[in-house]
């Protein structure tokens, strides 16, 4: 529910013109963060607001592909560091066949992926953002939106500070980068749409030999046998070396099946891992926290990305690709966009032109994913055909020039221009394909 809230209040002792800003940004996630950078980093004043207090614990698989190591070079942030764990590419298992695909190699996007916990990934970028300039409050937490009553418009969002009292913060714009519930959206009437594809992960972490792999594993064969048949899900597993000791290990469904809603994830991830080589360790002496699970908001499920002064980043606005649950790269990509066209908006002379301007946000993002998004979405309905995913997977993995063309297809990874004959294939399907 919206509401009107009076002048602003002063934030925790400190002048009342503190407590206002250019833009509003709430979520200290990939796509809040990187938002905050580049609005900060233009000159504008932006207030960060975080409801925890990092580090923190986020639901991941914790893989970065090029896409996502591109915006991390971009923002600076130096990967030399330990914790940072490079891998060569994919390595997948279905159907008795294993295949390892290294990452294309374009000059659009580096030839390596990562590796990071989420533990210390968001505050990594969270520090860019202050270091740039951006003003971060954590352990605040934003409770509603204010809503000027004559234009209708959100200029700002009360919360509760550290100390659990209300405080207002005011600003002509607010991002919503608060996750895949995004109870701001919801209060602006933004709700999800039910024709979108929705996923679950499930993850945990085991002490394990393999913890240095430096290729991402990803299993096409997922068997749930829990009714009492064996049912293919669409879906897959995934291990991940994180190079401290640990694997992240975990499973990924999507909601193309009736079954959906009656899987225990958390089980099926029990029995998948029990199944593992004894000498990989994924036993329950071995686990190292519990299983943990999110949902994946794919495909442009929230929209409008823009209204009344509100523009939604990353799970907030369903920006998850569906073809493989990637999040974090089109999260860092969002929030760079919508910074760019806040900064556009910002110079421009009238409140008509600084509109029109913010208005571009939700058309730049359907020309840039939309039609992938839909040819995603096709592929989401594809593969909840079991009999369609067992022949796929059959006679698919062993043909390994078929294989690279679902690589750079499902990673989203080709040349804009100048590409091979697969970049000018999948990029010319994504632009004859209706936008998302």
């Amino acid at each position: 529910m919206t509401e009107t809230a009076p002048a602003p209040l002063s934030v925790r002792g400190r002048p009342a013109a503190e407590a206002e800003a250019d833009v509003i940004i709430v979520g200290a996630g990939p796509a809040g963060s990187t938002a905050a950078y580049y609005l900060a980093q233009s000159g504008l004043d932006v207030l960060l607001l975080e409801k925890t207090a990092f580090p923190r614990e986020k639901v991941c698989g914790d893989g970065l592909t090029p896409r996502a190591v591109k915006q991390l070079t971009a923002m600076g942030v130096s990967l030399e560091d330990k914790g940072w764990i490079r891998n060569h590419g994919l390595r997948i298992i279905g159907g008795g066949v294993r295949i390892e695909l290294p990452w294309p190699d374009l000059a659009e996007y580096p030839g390596f992926g990562l590796v990071r916990t989420r533990e210390d990934f968001d505050e990594i970028l969270a520090e860019r953002a202050v270091s740039a300039g951006a003003r971060l409050l954590q352990r605040t937490n934003v409770t509603g939106p204010v809503v000027d009553p004559r234009s209708n418009r959100i200029v700002g969002v009360t919360a509760k500070n550290p100390d659990r009292e209300p405080v207002t913060y005011r600003a002509p714009l607010v991002v919503a980068a608060d996750g895949n519930s995004s109870r701001l959206s919801v209060a602006m009437g933004i709700r999800k749409r039910d024709d979108r594809p929705m996923g679950v992960a499930v993850r945990t972490y085991f002490t394990s030999p393999r913890h240095e792999d430096d290729y991402l594993e990803s299993w096409l064969e997922l068997w749930d046998n829990s009714e009492g048949r064996e049912v293919l899900l669409p879906g897959y597993g995934w291990v991940f070396g994180v190079g401290d000791g640990r694997s992240n290990v975990g499973l990924g469904i999507l909601n193309s099946t009736s079954s959906f809603q009656d899987v225990d994830y958390r089980s099926l991830l029990r029995r998948w891992t029990a199944g593992m080589p004894a000498e990989w360790g994924f036993t329950e002496e071995n686990q190292d926290g519990k299983i943990r699970g999110a949902a994946l908001p794919m495909g442009f499920n929230r929209v409008p990305h823009y209204t009344r002064g509100l523009m939604l980043v990353g799970d907030a606005g369903g920006m998850i690709n569906p073809f493989n649950g990637e999040g974090i790269a089109y999260a860092m990509e969002a929030g760079r966009i919508a910074a760019d066209v806040v900064v556009q908006a910002h110079a421009r002379p009238t409140q008509q032109a600084r509109e029109r301007t913010l208005l571009s946000y939700p058309r730049i993002l359907s020309e840039t994913y939309g039609g992938y998004y839909t040819l995603g979405r096709a592929f989401v309905k594809m593969i909840g055909n079991p009999e369609l995913m067992k022949y796929a997977t059959k006679y698919g993995l062993p043909q390994r020039t078929l294989m690279r063309f679902a690589l750079k297809m499902l990673a989203n990874l080709t040349e804009p221009s100048h590409g091979d004959a697969m970049d000018r294939v999948i990029n010319g399907l994504s632009k004859m394909a209706p936008a998302a």
